[in-house]
């Protein structure tokens, strides 16, 4: 079974159109393990049921943004280690500073192609 089979991701994002793109994408490089939650809540909480390992997050949303997101996964041992890809229309300094002292692991601007999706996840998780 390749990496790619074996892969769980989840796709957090507040709007439908967005998470549908990024599934969509991630269908076409192979990744088919895809859940997917509306807002950073939702995530947390269905990641301490089944976790995963990369999440793929949008940077602004409602109550809780991605950075948010990041530090709570980075403070639960259970999630900790968890691969983390911040997509943002907002690829500005003090964002992506801040998504890297609290351990994110790579960032991709929107808006992406999917053979730069399929980089920054393999800048991660190692070759697809």
């Amino acid at each position: 079974m390749s990496l790619r089979e074996k892969l769980r991701v989840m796709v957090v994002d507040d709007m439908s159109t967005s998470r549908g793109l990024i599934t969509q994408a991630l269908d076409a490089i192979g990744i088919q393990n895809v859940a997917t939650a509306a807002d950073g809540r939702t995530a947390l909480a269905s990641l301490q049921q089944s976790p995963v390992h990369l999440v793929i997050s949008d940077y602004n949303m409602p109550e809780m943004d991605g950075l948010h997101l990041l530090h709570y996964l980075r403070s639960a041992p259970a999630t900790q280690k968890t691969g983390f890809l911040l997509i943002t229309g907002r690829a500005d300094p003090a964002v992506i500073n801040k998504g890297k002292q609290l351990g994110m692991n790579n960032f991709l601007p929107k808006p992406f192609q999917t053979a730069d999706l399929k980089s920054a996840i393999e800048a991660i998780v190692g070759k697809l």
